[in-house]
């Protein structure tokens, strides 16, 4: 062998030996910095197949299946806007969110971990609560590349006193995907041909600020447009509703 395809050789094994240990480097920061709840829900969504913390482009994807790029994600969407903008540009990306439709408190009595109380929480999560975090990436529910998964999921509350000390996943109650406009504009009754956010909030049978976000994200992702003024609100509808 020539010396020139020697010293190519030589330094193609160097390139790609330092290629798969920064590949191993990102992957060891990924898990580090893994909260218990996003293990366990990382955990419950893999099948058989998926690639783990895979490097792609200058971050980290928590799952890779196939060729769709998988981002669990349980609050602080502001934090992965730019994340989510650039690997839409060319790849498919589903972000999964989870929100907590059921909560279990439980009391240690001692140091020891043994359970002194378990009751469940009077407060239920529901799919529009998403909507908190929608706030961030609106523009993305329009993109063609993008889809969100919501799991309804039940969790205990660890507390010790009155300090919480963490939230285990015990399962998922349902979930669903939204992918389109079509998904999007579910939360938008069919009967609403022009609406006000109060009256979006009477018919959601929720708040009126989380209409109100509601109907920012709608709005900003083009899936509703503003048409006037009732009194002195917003006056909305859905283009080409009948």
């Amino acid at each position: 062998m020539r010396r020139g395809s020697q010293y190519h050789l030589r330094y193609r094994r160097r390139v790609l030996t330092n290629a798969s240990r920064i590949e191993l480097q990102m992957s060891r920061i990924g898990l580090l910095n893994e909260k218990p709840l996003h293990a366990s829900l990382k955990q419950w969504y893999a099948r058989p197949g998926d690639r783990f913390e895979v490097p792609v482009n200058r971050f980290v994807i928590d799952i890779v299946r196939d060729d769709l790029l998988i981002e669990i994600q349980t609050r602080n969407f502001a934090a992965i806007n730019s994340k989510l903008r650039e690997l839409t540009r060319s790849h498919e990306v589903r972000l999964v969110y989870p929100v907590v439709q059921e909560k279990w408190i439980v009391r240690r009595a001692n140091g020891r971990g043994r359970l002194e109380v378990r009751r469940k929480s009077p407060k239920r999560g529901r799919v529009e609560d998403l909507f908190w975090e929608l706030v961030y990436i609106p523009q993305l529910l329009s993109h063609p590349n993008f889809s969100l998964e919501v799991l309804m999921i039940r969790v205990e509350e660890l507390r010790k006193g009155s300090v919480v000390e963490g939230r285990r996943f015990v399962d998922v109650v349902e979930r669903r995907v939204f992918g389109n406009s079509a998904d999007w504009l579910a939360f938008v009754p069919e009967g609403l041909r022009s609406f006000t956010t109060k009256d979006l909030a009477s018919v959601a049978d929720t708040g009126r600020e989380l209409a109100q976000k509601m109907a920012y994200c709608l709005r900003q992702a083009r899936m509703i447009e503003l048409i006037g003024r009732q009194g002195r609100a917003n006056l909305y509808r859905v283009p080409d509703r009948p």
